[in-house]
């Protein structure tokens, strides 16, 4: 009997619209990705990526429809502690050193000072952070900023892990090692949510895909599957068939 996969997030007859005029909207959006997935989501400029991932995370609240992450809803007290979010804009405190943004962290997500203590030592090492562990991050260069944003969206241990442009503005081998890391932490059980424009890094990373546009769902699949079923060599040339090839702003 084939295995009966549990979803980690469910999205239900979503429906969402900024209050102003301009911005993106979803109506009756529903979406599923299972526990232990590697799942991309991606599309152009104004697909809804972004307000997706606030949705999925809590920042913002839908008008209709659910999310739940692991059977429960995103605004129920204690969901937080299912999640990580590593955001495209750096969420630290730029004047602390990786220690002490990582002790205030991991205090915020509800560990004892032994959990934290433990936690800042192993990330440290496999981050490769230890040399400068307490030097202020505002003195970093933006790959070492990168790490120090993983580092505070896995501290805790989530089961799912949020990933906005985990590893824009960096060199080839902090991108390697980030990718190498959340693959680690995928075969540990960790489920990953994950969108870049880094197509070629996608195709590495992620087993199954969702291409979307103006808060539509346009194809969701595993990756060779839709390149089969489109008739296209990769990601690049699948994504500008479904979207299209117009600049966006």
């Amino acid at each position: 009997m084939a295995e009966i996969m549990r979803p980690a997030i469910q999205i239900s007859n979503l429906s969402f619209k900024y209050h102003e005029h301009s911005g993106v909207s979803f109506n009756d959006f529903n979406l599923t990705i299972y526990e232990g997935e590697r799942f991309g989501l991606f599309g152009p400029n104004g697909a809804g990526k972004s307000t997706l991932m606030s949705l999925m995370t809590g920042l913002q609240k839908a008008q209709k429809g659910t999310i739940q992450l692991l059977d429960e809803d995103i605004h129920a007290k204690g969901t937080r502690k299912l999640f990580g979010f590593v955001p495209q804009d750096f969420s630290l405190y730029e004047e602390l050193s990786p220690c002490e943004n990582l002790n205030f962290f991991g205090a915020w997500a509800g560990l004892t000072k032994t959990e934290t203590t433990s936690r800042i030592h192993e990330l440290l090492d496999i981050l490769g952070l230890t040399a400068v562990k307490d030097k202020p991050v505002m003195t970093f260069s933006g790959g070492m900023k990168r790490r120090v944003n993983l580092a505070i969206g896995v501290i805790h241990k989530p089961k799912i892990l949020f990933l906005d442009e985990p590893t824009v503005g960096v060199d080839i081998q902090t991108r390697h090692a980030i990718i190498e890391y959340l693959k680690q932490l995928n075969d540990a059980g960790m489920t990953l949510v994950y969108t870049s424009h880094q197509l070629a890094e996608a195709e590495d990373l992620c087993n199954r895909i969702a291409l979307m546009d103006h808060g539509k769902l346009l194809a969701c699949n595993e990756i060779n599957e839709l390149l089969h079923t489109h008739k296209q060599h990769d990601l690049e040339a699948l994504f500008l068939q479904l979207t299209g090839k117009e600049f966006r702003n």
